[in-house]
């Protein structure tokens, strides 16, 4: 390895920076380990050498560190976060309680941290949105809602009105013309994202460690005047499909209603990113001349840098005249590997 590279990387590695992950694994030569660059693991320089993959620190005998779990996809739940989600999604009107979780061999301090840290709220907040979610969907449906209420949980309906009043922003009675937006996590090989969604299509899907999410969700609920519920509707169980054959290198193209948040200009750029082929790049210069109406290349770049649709409208396909890797919300790391996947899977090479 040339001698700044890596330097640079043991500054990002001694830093804990996260827009280094993905572009090295660092392996430590006296415990055999090798470890994500945000380990707060600190051995000595001279103890330590920096693979591009985990696979090729594998390869060279190195184990993956039980600290940072280097090997799982980034963000996305452990296996025991991941069989609450599933017991939440098919148990909805249970409420799942301290003791419920260590019967299912989880730890409810360490529960509430991880839905802190990645879903950005506790987690008996999020089964209350969960909750809100499916007794609204089954409102819209027209059920009876005291059948909707009793069928959540809910011993009576005083208590069942007042909390789907503060979530949903109205009472059951009244929220059959009531607009949400649906918010969901969910888990690809580039780690986890957030996804929004309207009764008309997706207007939001987002790697759930950008920096600017919280912006842009709290924009999502201004423009549409309507609460942000935790839960799904049918476009992000599509979503959850498409996105998942995506990854297996069996969908170049998504079929799934959009609903864009932005100016009539962004949108224009927005789905100009359609017509770029799979495992294509262009140039903000080409896409510039592809909109015309003597459309410069800087207001293309401002409008991509705003797109809230990540992979779907496939802005990482767009990269600098030179030929360089240029800005990506979702940090450069994914805009590289995002690039080298679909050609690869164009090539036939449908490993990830």
């Amino acid at each position: 390895m040339m001698e700044d590279k890596r330097e640079i990387f043991y500054k990002a590695f001694l830093e804990k920076d996260s827009s280094f992950e993905g572009v090295f694994i660092v392996a430590v030569k006296t415990t055999g380990i090798f470890c994500r660059p945000t380990c707060p693991a600190r051995p000595k320089p001279e103890n330590i050498e920096f693979y591009p993959s985990a696979r090729e620190a594998l390869d060279n005998g190195y184990r993956p560190c039980k600290v940072c779990k280097p090997m799982e996809k980034l963000g996305n739940p452990p296996e025991g976060i991941k069989k609450l989600l599933k017991y939440l999604e098919e148990h909805p009107s249970v409420k799942v309680k301290d003791a419920d979780l260590r019967e299912m061999g989880l730890e409810p301090n360490q529960v509430r941290r991880w839905f802190l840290k990645n879903y950005r709220e506790t987690f008996h907040a999020y089964q209350r949105m969960f909750r809100a979610n499916t007794a609204f969907q089954r409102i819209q449906l027209n059920e009876n809602v005291s059948d909707v209420a009793f069928g959540s949980g809910y011993d009576s309906l005083s208590g069942f009105n007042q909390m789907f009043k503060n979530i949903i922003g109205t009472s059951p009675q009244n929220s059959k013309e009531k607009q949400i937006v649906n918010i969901a996590y969910i888990e690809t090989d580039m780690g986890l994202m957030v996804a929004g969604s309207t009764e008309t299509g997706i207007c939001m899907f987002e790697f759930a460690d950008y920096k600017l999410i919280d912006l842009e969700l709290r924009q999502l609920g201004k423009h549409f005047k309507a609460p942000l519920v935790q839960g799904e509707n049918r476009h992000i169980v599509t979503l959850r499909r498409q996105i998942e054959e995506y990854f297996k290198g069996d969908r170049r193209a998504f079929d799934i209603p959009l609903d864009l948040v932005g100016t009539e200009f962004q949108k224009e750029v927005w789905l100009a990113l359609l017509k770029i082929p799979y495992g294509s790049t262009t140039t903000y210069a080409r896409q510039a001349e592809l909109i015309g109406k003597s459309t410069s290349v800087r207001a293309v770049a401002n409008a991509n840098g705003k797109n809230k649709i990540s992979i779907i409208l496939p802005c990482h396909r767009v990269i600098g005249s030179d030929g360089s890797l240029t800005g990506y919300g979702g940090g450069m790391w994914r805009k590289r590997k995002l690039l080298e996947f679909e050609q690869r899977c164009r090539q036939g090479e449908l490993e990830f």
